[in-house]
């Protein structure tokens, strides 16, 4: 019975998953090097109280930056590595905050109304029993920096929120890491619209996060949150 619960327990661990390494250009991080290491880092565990502060960063440590912070053009690419694959079905999102003037990014905290969605993916499938999400099974997630966001320092986060127990209430999981970035060459020409915070962006039941994935076929998914900027 221990041995049966041992491993049910590993493989749960194994479908969960962090965000540890950043890839820019042809260069990767090390783990936890510009990313922020999550409370998850060894569990793999997701985030359930989208009330928690806990949805800010996931932080182990909250106030403790990452060593680094990678350097990032206006209009290019940032990746997070996920250990070991985005293994449940639900959307991907990204948020920028930038971090307040006499900050950086590594000691920026991320509180309050400073966040601006920049993506955000949905379903296909949706009506029939072969709902499926662009992220599903990706060993890594990229997304692009708006060109017109303002050069500076910021948080980037990434967040996915697995679907498959989200018909009740409290069942989705949230996985979240930050990145601290530099960006450089922006145009500051974005208008970022209403900031939101994490907490407080998302109700335990708005519905994309109290969802009934599979039964009976749902025709329509609302992604929580802010709608992405536009540039």
């Amino acid at each position: 019975m221990k041995l049966t619960a041992l491993l049910l327990a590993a493989a749960s661990a194994r479908a969960h998953y962090t965000f540890p390494k950043s890839i820019v250009g042809a260069s990767t991080s090390a783990e936890w090097e510009t990313i922020r290491m999550t409370e998850n880092h060894f569990s793999h565990g997701p985030v359930t109280d989208v009330s928690s502060s806990a949805m800010t960063c996931y932080e182990l440590a909250p106030g403790t930056p990452a060593p680094k912070t990678a350097t990032v053009a206006a209009g290019g690419n940032f990746t997070f590595t996920v250990d070991t694959s985005v293994s449940h079905p639900g959307p991907l999102h990204f948020y920028l905050a930038k971090a307040p003037a006499g900050q950086t990014a590594a000691t920026f905290d991320g509180k309050g109304a400073v966040w601006f969605k920049i993506y955000q993916d949905g379903p296909s499938g949706l009506g029939t029993s072969a709902i499926t999400w662009p992220s599903a099974g990706k060993p890594q997630v990229t997304v692009q920096i708006p060109a017109c966001v303002a050069s500076g320092e910021y948080l980037l986060r990434v967040e996915h929120i697995a679907l498959h127990s989200a018909g009740s209430l409290g069942g989705a999981q949230l996985y979240i890491a930050c990145a601290q970035i530099n960006v450089t060459g922006g145009s500051g020409t974005l208008n970022a619209g209403g900031l939101v915070s994490f907490p407080g962006a998302y109700a335990a039941t708005d519905p994309g996060i109290l969802f009934q994935l599979y039964w009976p076929a749902p025709t329509s998914y609302v992604n929580p949150g802010p709608a992405p900027v536009k540039c």
